[in-house]
């Protein structure tokens, strides 16, 4: 069931969401060769509790980090390491949630290291032009398939796969809260479709690959990788639906782009 919002727990989102925005910033201009994921991690961490929230992935089912770092062929859900050194060429999805007086801010980006390649540079350029493009699409009154049909039109015309194991989400008190915000228009979609109403607040997060963009969680139960070892990219932002518009809660307050987490669609299981 979808809660909606009222101002008030919308303005506390906002702050949430600055806060993710925050930390998410500070972590991709660190993700420089040589760093770990491990001193990213423990940065985001003490900006986020510095700014009065707390991390919100740290502890979730079990999650032992306060940010997810997916490196390469990994998608969504790494989790940090000291042994985790991050090479040029690299490129890293930095997944932030924040809790801030109950309410979570959640956001994620995918960051180069050093210089890239054209190739993965493309990748990051058109996921992110599929994040901005579904947030273009989102409107009070709307459907969540406008929202899908965005992101997919993007993918495909420029010859990308999409992940269609994992998905957006509602979220508020709880990160993870209905609905689901598939990034492809399917029959179950069209069936089950969803009005955007005022007081929504949802993540829109495309991941998008090179590849097939089929999936499988790694050894260490949470990573999500590309079966066929595929460059993906991730980009988040949270959203609400005022009687104002659409406002993006987690967008940066500098040139950085920003925004972690995102829940396992119907045909598999959360985070």
């Amino acid at each position: 069931m979808m809660v909606l919002k009222t101002d008030r727990e919308i303005e506390i989102l906002r702050e949430a969401g600055r806060i993710a925005a925050t930390a998410l910033r500070w972590a991709g201009e660190n993700a420089v060769p040589g760093r770990t994921t491990a001193e990213l991690d423990a940065g985001v961490e003490e900006i986020v509790r510095s700014n009065g929230a707390t991390p919100e992935f740290k502890g979730y089912h079990g999650f032992p980090a306060s940010i997810c770092a997916s490196i390469n062929d990994e998608i969504v859900h790494g989790i940090p390491s000291r042994k985790r050194t991050l090479q040029e060429g690299d490129v890293i999805s930095i997944d932030v949630g924040a809790r801030y007086r109950d309410f979570v801010g959640d956001t994620a980006c995918t960051f180069a290291v050093g210089e890239i390649s054209e190739a993965a540079q493309r990748l990051l350029d058109a996921t992110d032009e599929a994040l901005e493009a579904a947030i273009a699409a989102a409107r009070v009154g709307g459907q969540l398939s406008d929202i899908a049909r965005a992101v997919q039109a993007v993918a495909e015309n420029q010859g990308y796969s999409l992940v269609r194991d994992y998905a957006g989400h509602g979220v508020g008190r709880q990160m993870h809260e209905d609905p689901q915000v598939p990034n492809y228009v399917d029959e179950n979609l069209l069936r089950n479709d969803v009005t955007l109403e005022e007081g929504l607040v949802i993540a829109i997060e495309p991941m998008l690959c090179i590849g097939s963009g089929k999936t499988r969680v790694g050894t260490d139960r949470w990573t999500v990788l590309t079966t066929d070892g595929g460059l993906a990219a991730h980009f988040e932002h949270s959203v609400a639906f005022t009687r104002n518009g659409v406002e993006v809660l987690t967008r940066p307050q500098s040139s950085s782009r920003g925004g972690p987490g995102g829940s396992r669609s119907e045909t598999g299981a959360e985070k």
